[in-house]
């Protein structure tokens, strides 16, 4: 009888869609401290990783805090990108229907304008290169994180495939609000092109 294993490959395509899940279900833990599993091939001590949230912003909730601990650089210093504080700096209100985002006149101006968004990838398929995946303000620390809330995810439909990394990305298209999406989503950039 065969042993069937799972490819190491496809590992970050189901924890982003697991993190994105309860990202936008607005469960787990931004505090939660997580030990890799050990997998075929991987080195047992390897480095605890973290994501707490500083003060008392609710888990699932705000841009994201990037740890100090963390062993990928923040995001550099860029002018030609719409920065995360600008994407994270607005209100919500609860509905019946669940939370919806209130954007104020800035996100607002910026609907169906070509904008550039640089992130950390969240790849949504267990592929070298990706056509549809979110970028996030921080990168994700383990597997059932959350990094932040929806107004810390840009979801992106890429014209052009995007290589999968671990070092910021930064795309450009057509940036859009999303006033009530079906997946919890905010912001959405479509037909999105890579840039240096």
């Amino acid at each position: 009888m065969q042993r069937h294993h799972s490819s190491p490959r496809s590992l970050p395509a189901r924890s982003a869609m697991l993190v994105l899940a309860c990202a936008l279900a607005g469960v787990g833990s931004a505090h939660a401290e997580s030990k890799p599993a050990a997998t075929a091939g991987a080195p047992f001590n390897a480095p605890v990783l973290s994501s707490p949230m500083p003060g008392t912003a609710p888990t699932g909730s705000g841009a994201g805090y990037h740890s100090p601990n963390s062993p990928i650089a923040p995001l550099p210093q860029r002018n030609d990108v719409v920065p995360w504080s600008v994407l994270s700096d607005l209100t919500k209100k609860t509905t019946k229907d669940g939370i919806l985002p209130v954007f104020n006149a800035q996100q607002q101006g910026m609907d169906k304008t070509v904008q550039r968004i640089q992130g950390f990838m969240m790849p949504l398929d267990a592929k070298a290169t990706q056509t549809h995946f979110l970028l996030t303000s921080v990168p994700l620390t383990c597997s059932f994180c959350i990094p932040g809330g929806p107004e810390s995810m840009v979801e992106v439909k890429a014209k052009t495939p995007v290589r999968y990394s671990l070092e910021p990305v930064v795309v450009e298209g057509r940036f859009t609000v999303l006033q009530n999406d079906p997946y919890g989503l905010y912001y959405r950039v479509v037909e999105a092109v890579p840039v240096k």
